[in-house]
């Protein structure tokens, strides 16, 4: 019989600033811009719209799009998405809708394109690909949140110039950025960004910048002629606002939801300590044996991106993954390592089982064990009892005395998820269709 250790719940305390009135900040920023001496009336106006999710971006886009009209112009979402969705323009609708980014929530009209062409080329003669949809406005205004990307590192990262190079490069721009690998990235991203900055009608950005508990921290009008430098400021106050686990040193981490809303990678590379790009070396911490993961969101719409970062999965991902969209994405990314189905197992107890047959070396009462809802959400964790001395030392963890056993229902799933999962972010989680545990089968 597989011996848990006691759990015991974490809060964290990060940084939390925190805009109180959204379309108040967003006006603010589009001011700061002086778009009425750039846009005339009646022209159209395009506003990059993206496939992750970001907590007011509904409103941050509402927002901007009246603020066009009452300069007298027509404003046009464009769906700057990347090979997201398919790279096809019904794949693209589908996923802003289910974000609720429609032309009836943001008041405009939204325009997918999958069509894409060349408008410049590099020094070293690399086509410079722009989707035809924004090569028909007369201005464009790029809407982004601005953080740390899962990849690369650089003086930009994921914001508004890779929203300008692999947004509305569209899938054949983004297809060839990353065809160059993560050492080339952050040079290529300001290269070419610089150029369709010069060949594309840019009126500026709105730079989104969020704390670590997804509520906007931030918002920035970005000019077009110093992009690059205002985004790094930008970018430098992300990462001080970033969440992060609690502890670096881990024999095994439980997540219980990956998904791209919460990463591009489906598990945030940053919070793992693990990236799985061949020929680049591992971050040295934070140190994690082992990585389990239960269950895939459903606003991935089956992309399980960031599956093969994991040691151990359930036999539902797997079920639930959509192979076509997860290639598409690690293939696109060229990060394939990241497609790989690791490990896959009928219930959570059997995985859990497996995962600390896998440790087996360290007793289990003494075993590192964090239990976390997802890696975008961490203010609220379970730890277990060898950690509570370690944790006690640091001034924003406030521990709770009731002690959590490890337990699961007939089907095989952890008990204790009914009350914690997604308790930090407190959004209900699709339905759960529970696989029969196998008695057979011990570890």
């Amino acid at each position: 019989m597989t011996v848990f250790p006691t759990m015991y719940q974490v809060k964290q305390s990060f940084p939390r600033p925190v805009v109180t009135d959204v379309a108040a900040a967003t006006t603010a920023a589009l001011v700061t811009l002086h778009l009425d001496n750039k846009i005339s009336a009646g022209q159209k106006i395009g506003i990059t719209v993206g496939s992750r999710g970001i907590q007011d971006l509904s409103t941050i886009l509402r927002t901007t799009a009246l603020y066009i009209q009452s300069l007298g112009a027509t404003p046009y979402f464009i769906a700057a998405m990347g090979s997201h969705g398919g790279g096809t323009e019904c794949g693209q609708r589908e996923i802003l809708e289910s974000l609720g980014l429609t032309e009836t929530a943001l008041g405009a009209p939204v325009l997918t394109c999958a069509e894409c062409n060349v408008i410049a080329h590099t020094p070293e003669g690399m086509p410079v690909y722009t989707l035809e949809s924004a090569r028909q406005m007369d201005g464009i205004l790029i809407v982004n949140r601005v953080k740390t990307h899962t990849s690369f590192k650089g003086r930009v990262e994921s914001g508004l110039i890779k929203k300008i190079v692999v947004g509305l490069g569209g899938p054949k721009g983004a297809q060839q950025f990353h065809a160059f690998g993560p050492s080339e990235l952050p040079r290529l991203l300001i290269e070419i960004g610089e150029i369709i900055l010069r060949e594309l009608p840019i009126l500026g950005g709105v730079g989104i910048i969020e704390n670590a508990y997804e509520e906007t921290a931030l918002i920035r009008g970005v000019e077009s002629n110093c992009m690059v430098e205002q985004e790094s400021e930008l970018l430098r106050h992300s990462k001080s606002l970033m969440p992060a686990l609690p502890v670096d040193d881990i024999d095994l981490l439980i997540i219980q939801e990956m998904g791209k809303n919460y990463s591009g990678t489906g598990i945030d590379t940053n919070i793992i300590g693990r990236t799985q790009i061949q020929g680049v070396q591992e971050p040295q911490k934070p140190c994690i044996k082992r990585i389990a993961v239960f269950d895939l969101s459903e606003e991935s719409h089956g992309n399980a991106t960031g599956l093969g970062l994991a040691d151990f999965v359930t036999k539902k991902i797997v079920d639930t993954m959509d192979r076509t969209a997860t290639y598409l994405n690690c293939l696109t990314s060229t990060f394939v390592m990241r497609a790989a189905i690791p490990m896959y197992f009928d219930s959570e107890k059997l995985l859990l089982e497996a995962a600390l047959f896998s440790l087996s070396g360290i007793d289990p009462l003494n075993l590192r064990i964090v239990i976390i809802p997802n890696t975008l959400f961490l203010s609220d964790c379970l730890i277990s009892e060898s950690l509570l001395a370690e944790i006690e030392a640091i001034p924003r963890m406030t521990i709770s005395n009731v002690p959590h056993n490890l337990e699961f229902d007939s089907h095989g799933r952890l008990l204790i998820g009914s009350a914690f999962r997604k308790e930090a972010d407190n959004k209900s989680v699709g339905s759960i269709t529970e696989s029969e545990d196998n008695p057979e089968q011990t570890w």
